[in-house]
């Protein structure tokens, strides 16, 4: 659980897995992976509520969505992207971005299966590679 932006940023590495920032928005590889290239997207200030975001903010964040979606396409070719901002745990305003795919994918010497296909994610499938080298080795693909 993380109550403040700084427990948020060391639960999730977000400044050592920082694929992209701009002035409101950091997306990060997701540590405790579930699809290839999962990522979090939050709000650079501490924040509890979607609705508190700036007008500045909600701008920045079509954005970055723009070239995070992009990003991953082009890397990855997931079939679709998901986002959930489920807030319950970790209190801090973010996304899980969450690349989908039919087919099992292949990167960093690794198998990637999406189990939930087509419903659900399983956010927890690769709980096992949080330290694992693959997860640099998508920061660094994707940036």
């Amino acid at each position: 659980m993380s109550n403040t932006l700084e427990e948020f940023v060391a639960k999730f590495r977000s400044d050592e897995l920082s694929i992209l920032r701009n002035a409101h928005w950091n997306w990060s590889v997701r540590p405790v992976h579930s699809t290839l290239g999962a990522g979090v997207l939050s709000l650079n200030r501490f924040c509890t509520s979607f609705a508190e975001i700036t007008p500045e903010e909600g701008a920045s964040l079509a954005a970055i969505v723009k070239e995070l979606d992009g990003r991953l396409k082009a890397v990855f070719a997931p079939q679709k992207m998901n986002y959930m901002m489920l807030m319950m745990v970790d209190v801090h305003l973010h996304f899980h971005v969450l690349p989908r795919y039919a087919e099992p994918k292949e990167f960093g010497g690794l198998t990637w299966t999406d189990s939930g296909w087509p419903a659900l994610p399983a956010m927890g499938d690769y709980a096992d590679r949080a330290s694992d080298p693959a997860l640099l080795l998508i920061r660094d693909a994707l940036k």
